[in-house]
């Protein structure tokens, strides 16, 4: 519980025949971590010479392929889906997903697969691609006739037909968009260019533009364009165009209506195929994807003629499981290989092993690192500790709750389909409730709002309050606890920290590193309590044990260990975040009340209206930085205090071989 759990080094051999059984077997089961042998045999001679590396799977390519055509397709029925619109369907999807509808689906090898995958996306692409061409046509006139609109609403005071504007072996037509800055420049230029040139111009609808007809000879026309283009000027392309103005805009609203209603048609019959085969086509990418993954793996494996080798790992309490999946793909043709891990030299991976109320902090040492294989793993500490630093931090009761019950939509909504946010959730439940209780015990109800607004004397405290620890009159206290909290912490991590290095035989380095801060401490007690009680006996021995600790703390770490004391004495000092965000929180919870107050009693009228909105505003935007702050710095006493005890890590995580099946079940398992 409060170590990794216990592992098993597995080395497993089998005929060929059975190779694939009993990794379909174990992928499906995920109980073993599969380790890579081939570069070992490779670089090691002996084996070298009875094994040789074994290759992925020869359908391997090809389910690959198969697999992006599906991604392809998944991509563009979802994109096509019917999808409701609005707000009230995203907050329902948040608060009630709807779960996830699996797939039944039979265990096939990978030629049954491949056959069933051609077929089904031979179906759905005789349907969709038409659709798609369809499509496609439609979205090609739409650009071609937005593109004739454009052109003709910015020609629609020149009364000719585009179509006469259409180049010749002879003459050149240049219509566009041009500043009338620039245009003044264009007809000095011009003059320097060519005579041979007629220019036509009207005033733009843009302020300051003005649109243009330019007509010249075909051999000037490429020299005028050049000149034009210095100018930033907008070329209309008005090829394949014909008709005044007024006609091409009516006709092509015209059909641009007939073409969206066209377009709706097909991307109905879309989304009907895609109520129709999105979901047995998920079904079919993970198929792909276990199947990918299963034929990939035997790359990792070794080989002789006829039978098969591969390495493994799994947890101790799932040996016997592990060994009778075996034993059964097999149908007993098989050698296990049985051992315990050598801790100096393997490359253990880890699996923390921990109750339920602390699995979703499992995600915090993760994120950390996982712990060696004989440390302590504090995944259980952090369970206790992390919810009730969060709570210190916010010290908010109002704020508490609501953050509670964004944990429990969190878990009960998007967490069904997530056993991340499921996790999420609950740790968010837990931070909530502690901040309800340490807001309630130290007077902070959305600062002070029962005081202020229901009874009316900002003088009253809460019922629930423990007056010495109110923290609007006794901050203080709220400092002594927050560093007495903060000392206990250390010390566990001391503690830990001195059991590690002794366990891996390192004495010394728990003398030099945990243990001296007992002794330093001790001596700070002892020279307290006697100055405190008057006893010199006492005095003197603090004195004492503390010249003992200075002594340490050179000897095992040389001259510069003395610095080692600022350090100590700055990591308890960080405890003091708890105080200072407790306070913060409730301070600016109370500011936003007097504000909401002052709104509403001196400033007429609108007053009554303003200040709920300052009131709801500010304590939503206090809450939601108050509640990331107290994540954060909580997170942070964990990582940087805390750990820095007594935690190495850097170890590999346990990642099981196995099929990630969320859209899919076997025959109904």
């Amino acid at each position: 519980m409060f170590k990794p759990a216990r592992m098993k080094k597995l080395r497993i051999i089998t005929l060929d025949r059975y190779a694939d059984s009993a990794v379909r077997s174990l992928q499906e089961e995920a109980l073993v971590q599969i380790e890579d042998i081939s570069e070992r045999i490779q670089q090691d001679a002996e084996w070298k010479q009875i094994l040789k590396p074994s290759s992925a799977s020869p359908f391997t390519g090809k389910i690959s392929s198969l697999l992006m055509k599906t991604s392809g397709t998944v991509d563009f029925l979802k994109s096509m889906a019917r999808k409701e619109k609005g707000i009230l369907p995203l907050v329902k999807g948040f608060i009630n997903p709807p779960p996830i509808e699996k797939v039944e689906v039979e265990a096939l090898d990978a030629q049954e697969l491949i056959q069933k995958a051609e077929k089904i996306l031979g179906e759905v692409e005789s349907q969709t691609n038409p659709k798609e061409e369809k499509i496609n046509q439609l979205d090609l006139r739409k650009a071609e006739l937005e593109n004739a609109l454009k052109v003709a609403e910015n020609l629609i005071n020149f009364d000719v037909d585009l179509g006469l504007l259409e180049e010749s072996d002879y003459v050149s037509f240049i219509s566009g968009k041009i500043s009338s800055e620039s245009f003044d420049k264009f007809l000095e230029d011009s003059k320097d260019i060519t005579d041979e040139i007629v220019i036509f111009d009207q005033d733009s609808e843009l302020k300051g533009f003005k649109t243009l007809i330019i007509v010249t000879l075909q051999k000037h026309g490429e020299t005028v364009l050049s000149q034009l283009r210095k100018l930033e000027f907008d070329k209309f392309e008005f090829s394949g165009l014909s008709g005044k103005p007024p006609e091409i805009i009516q006709k092509a609203k015209s059909e641009l209506e007939s073409i969206n209603t066209e377009r709706e048609s097909v991307l109905n019959d879309l989304a009907d195929i895609s109520d129709k085969w999105l979901k047995q086509l998920r079904g079919l990418k993970e198929e792909l994807e276990i199947e990918k993954q299963r034929n990939e793996i035997f790359s990792s494996f070794g080989e002789t003629e006829n039978t098969v080798m591969f390495e493994g790992w799994v947890p101790e309490k799932n040996l016997d499981k592990t060994l009778k999946i075996i034993e059964e793909s097999t149908d007993g043709h098989s050698i296990v290989d049985v051992t315990d891990p050598d801790v100096e030299n393997d490359n253990i991976p880890i699996k923390l092993d921990n109750p339920r109320f602390a699995k979703p902090y499992e995600m915090f040492v993760h994120m950390y690192s996982p712990p060696t294989y004989r440390e302590v793993d504090p995944t259980i500490l952090m369970a206790i500790v992390f919810p009730f630093f969060f709570g210190f931090c916010l010290t908010e009761a109002g704020y508490g709750i609501v953050d509670a019950l964004i944990g429990y939509l969190i878990y009960r909504g998007l967490g069904r389909n997530s056993k991340t946010m499921a996790n999420m959730g609950l740790i968010m439940v837990a931070c909530g409730v502690w901040a309800v209780i340490l807001g309630l015990v130290t007077n902070s109800f959305i600062g002070d709002f029962i005081p202020r607004f229901i009874w009316g004397d900002t003088n009253l405290a809460l019922p629930t309050t423990i007056s010495s620890i109110n923290s609007f009159a006794h901050p203080e206290n709220i400092l002594i606890i927050a560093l007495i909290i903060g000392i206990i912490h250390l010390n566990i991590g001391l503690l830990i920290g001195a059991y590690n290095n002794i366990v891996r035989g390192e004495t010394s380095e728990a003398l030099g590193t945990q243990i001296v801060w007992f002794v330093l401490e001790a001596g700070v007690v002892l020279l307290a309590a006697g100055y405190l009680l008057g006893m010199g006996a006492l005095l003197y021995s603090g004195i004492g044990v503390l010249i003992l600790s200075v002594i340490m703390l050179v000897y095992f770490n040389g001259f510069f260990g003395i610095m080692d004391l600022s350090g100590f004495l700055g990591n308890v000092l960080s405890y003091a975040r708890l105080l200072a965000l407790c306070l913060s929180t409730g301070g600016i919870a109370m500011t936003v009340n007097i504000l909401s107050g002052i709104c509403a009693d001196m400033i007429p009228i609108i007053g009554i209206i303003i200040a709920p909105i300052v009131f709801i505003g500010g304590q939503i935007a206090n809450m939601a930085f108050q509640t990331l702050g107290a994540f954060i710095n909580a997170l942070r006493l964990h990582y940087v205090e805390f750990f820095a005890q007594f935690y190495i890590g850097g170890s590999q995580k346990f990642k099981a071989f196995r099929a990630k099946r969320k859209f899919t079940e076997i025959g109904g398992k």
